[in-house]
Order: C-alpha cells, then sequence, then structure tokens
C-alpha cells in the first residue's frame, strides 16, 4: 500500500476552496485526467454516490465515487471501477486558517501487479501539488 498525504494553504476561505474541490469537472487539471461526470450524488450534485470518470492519457478510463461529504469539512471518495489500483481511498478535510484555509489529502493505495503502486505514486503526488497551487487563482 502506498500512502501520499499532502498539506496545502489557500489564500481563499474554506467554502471557497471546498466548492471548487468538491465540483469533479474541475478536478482534471490537478490530477492531470480528463474528467467527466457520471453521475450526480442522492442529496446534491457532489455528495455522497456522485460517480465521476477520469481518462489519463491513452489509459483505460476509471471511475471514482464520493463516500463521504460534509460541506465545507470534508470529502472522502474510492476507485470504483476500471483501474489498476485497489482499495484505493482519498480523504479531503478541509479547516479555516482565520483568513484563509488548509487542505489535508491523503490517498491510500494499492495495485493489482507488485510495484505498480510504487510506480504510480510519484507523478500522482506531483500532480496534485501542482494543481493545488493553481485552486487561488481558479476557485
Amino acid at each position: 500500500m502506498q500512502r501520499i498525504e499532502i498539506d496545502h494553504d489557500f489564500a481563499l476561505p474554506v467554502e471557497r476552496v471546498y466548492a471548487y474541490l468538491a465540483e469533479h469537472e474541475n478536478l482534471g487539471p490537478m490530477f492531470g485526467a480528463k474528467v467527466a461526470r457520471v453521475r450526480d450524488g442522492d442529496d446534491s450534485r457532489n455528495g455522497v454516490g456522485s460517480v465521476r470518470q477520469l481518462r489519463i492519457g491513452i489509459l483505460p478510463p476509471f471511475e471514482e465515487t464520493v463516500t463521504g461529504a460534509v460541506a465545507n469539512e470534508s470529502i472522502d471518495y474510492e476507485i470504483t471501477k476500471g483501474s489498476p489500483l485497489r482499495n484505493h481511498h482519498g480523504t479531503m478535510t478541509f479547516s479555516s486558517t482565520g483568513t484563509g484555509s488548509h487542505l489535508n489529502y491523503v490517498i491510500e493505495f494499492g495495485a493489482v501487479a507488485p510495484g505498480l503502486d510504487r510506480v504510480i505514486k510519484p507523478g500522482l503526488e506531483r500532480a496534485i501539488r501542482k494543481g493545488l497551487k493553481t485552486v487561488d487563482a481558479k476557485a
């Protein structure tokens, strides 16, 4: 199993950062993927049960499903279809810093082939860190 943990501070308040990162279509640049909404959530557009499809380069698409969401506090999701990653779980936890906001982002995953998760980890982490730097300007 691999673990990525990223802490990032934003100038914007939690409400704006949460709203931006909860919107599936905004995640494409952060993951270096084309993202398409498959399904809205059970009680809200981006809430529990909402599904997004990600396509990275020529690789087959895969789907992520939101499994937990508390407005302006946290988003939990899992890969639920079509990926060589296994036991993938992501958690975004948001908090206020007074004038801005803080994100603690943890992703844990394994892979179907031994060592594949170790190969994927550096590129995924690099893409997310780069993408988070653009949120203040876009949200």
